[in-house]
């Protein structure tokens, strides 16, 4: 939330010209980012400013645009030989930031470390999980054989930022970080990391997809709202991402400054805990005694929480339009997307009468764990869902944090509740289905990011079934039932999708992204 002092400097800065942006030289750009860049280790987090910094490092062998499409990358093509073998012909004369040359041998060395990153607290290792043995077959092909079917592997593998073998090996996350392993082959080349601060890039002059126009990117970390508007209206950065939905109307009146927007592929929801199935410190009686059992394995408890909400009021009030409400993880016309998934109609007092029945006519106490840094008015979220839920007599507590702090707890299962977001990067419905609902099993590679033991086996079924579905019109038959069945049980509360929005100065056009990254590569000079 802005403070005062904010809003007033921002209100200052507003009638002030971006005198700051002109001292710069003008091949040079600034962009403010929302969250933290944790780690330039692009295997270690699957976290959304990682995967974007990612981008502008590292290349993969085949790449998503705007649209969440997929496109050629370091692989120039790719084809199926078989249902289960596909060969990929490597680009040529493509060299790692120190000069080396890219070789099959890159490729085969990042798809033996991405799954096996030490202490990971959610990597990549699902998107290479239907991968049974990779052929080289010279230094610019590779034949990569799957177990089953599987017709995602080009969208997985979009995921998968190629490292070089010769810097890399035996290189943990410091190494990355200070700049030693972090050698890609992606158009901008690390110059500095400041953890908490900014990141600064350098032109890659020998590109293989062309010069970009900026010799020098910084990356700032501007977590407050208030503070990056701000910082944008001041000209100290040329765009920001995540505008703060109190500064949309504004910032879209102001001359001097243009808005862009798409639809997110981010959907925020909440996630109860499955990891016990006795008492839980967070849950607890009116009296504050712990309850005997986990309350939220009873679906008649998540239907009522979920009918206590007001999505709609959520969307007007805290979102103030630049979100929709939802009962899914993909917005309209993404593939699987389900047109009759629904979100449960408010009912308070339908919801009082489902918790009598599942033995809690007086309610229960619990706390709602939250960022208040990383995602849209997340903590806002929260305690308005909050609110509503005491309104039923389920009496509800907020613990906001910062979510550097938020995500090791995450990991742990310290929360009986908490709110998550998750932008399905693939652009279709198994992303989500892998890495939040399925079963965390390290073995199969499945559940990397399901940090609250969701396990089902029917949704564990829909998704081996559907990724081993060549048909594309049967295979989003499949992933629809699995919308379906996921509306109906509620395993997750979802609450809204959002609407991605950036700001820039004027001089500048910008590529709005679905999946919600922010490239320099997508900011150019206006013409």
């Amino acid at each position: 939330m802005k403070t005062p002092f904010l809003s007033l400097m921002a209100a200052l800065l507003a009638a002030a010209a971006p005198a700051a942006a002109q001292t710069r030289a003008a091949d040079q750009l600034t962009i403010g980012y929302a969250a933290v860049v944790t780690t330039l280790d692009p295997h270690y987090h699957n976290l959304g400013p990682n995967n974007a910094m990612g981008n502008h490092i590292y290349d993969r062998l085949v790449e998503r645009d705007a649209h969440a499409k997929p496109r050629p990358g370091l692989a120039e093509s790719y084809r199926p030989l078989s249902d289960t073998l596909w060969e990929f012909r490597l680009r040529r004369n493509v060299t790692w930031h120190d000069g080396r040359p890219f070789t099959a041998d890159d490729v085969v060395f990042t798809f033996e470390r991405t799954p096996n990153v030490p202490n990971s607290p959610g990597g990549f290792g699902g998107f290479l999980r239907a991968i049974s043995r990779v052929e080289v077959v010279d230094d610019h092909t590779i034949r990569l054989h799957t177990s089953t079917p599987h017709p995602l592997l080009p969208l997985d593998l979009a995921s998968v930022s190629i490292i070089a073998r010769h810097a890399a090996t035996g290189a943990e996350a410091e190494a990355y970080n200070s700049g030693r392993a972090a050698i890609g082959t992606g158009p901008y080349r690390v110059l500095a990391y400041r953890s908490g601060d900014r990141v600064e890039l350098a032109r890659n002059e020998n590109w293989w997809g062309g010069q970009e126009p900026w010799s020098r990117v910084t990356v700032r970390f501007l977590l407050n709202d208030g503070a990056r508007t701000a910082a944008l209206l001041a000209g100290d950065v040329d765009l920001i991402e995540q505008i703060p939905t109190t500064d949309l109307a504004r910032l879209k009146r102001d001359q001097r400054i243009a808005v862009t927007e798409a639809p997110s592929l981010r959907t925020v929801f909440l996630s109860p805990d499955y990891s016990r199935t006795g008492p839980h410190p967070n849950v607890t009686d009116n009296a504050g005694n712990p309850l005997a059992e986990n309350p939220f394995r009873d679906p008649r408890v998540r239907r009522a929480l979920s009918m206590a909400i007001n999505r709609e009021a959520l969307v007007a009030q805290v979102m103030e339009g630049a979100a929709t409400a939802t009962a899914q993880w993909l917005p309209e016309g993404a593939f699987g997307y389900n047109p009759d998934a629904k979100p449960r109609p408010y009912d308070p007092e339908g919801a009082k009468r489902l918790l009598a029945e599942a033995g809690f006519p007086e309610g229960f106490r619990l706390t709602l764990a939250t960022p208040n840094d990383r995602w849209p008015n997340d903590a806002r979220i929260s305690q308005a869902v909050a609110q509503m839920w005491t309104r039923i007599g389920v009496r509800s507590a907020v613990d906001a944090m910062p979510f550097a702090a938020f995500v090791p707890r995450r990991s742990r299962q310290d929360w009986a509740m908490q709110l998550g977001a998750w932008g399905s990067s693939t652009g279709e419905a198994s992303n989500y289905l892998l890495a939040i609902v399925s079963s965390y099993d390290r073995a199969k590679l499945t559940g990397p990011s399901n940090m609250t033991r969701h396990s089902d086996p029917e949704f564990d079924a829909l998704l081996a079934r559907g990724a081993a579905t060549m048909d594309d019109e049967v295979r989003e038959g499949i992933w629809r039932q699995a919308v379906a069945l996921y509306a109906e049980r509620e395993p997750m509360i979802q609450l809204l999708q959002y609407v991605n929005t950036w700001a820039h100065r004027r001089g500048l056009s910008h590529e709005p992204r679905m999946d919600e990254r922010t490239l320099a590569m997508g900011v150019r000079p206006a013409r």
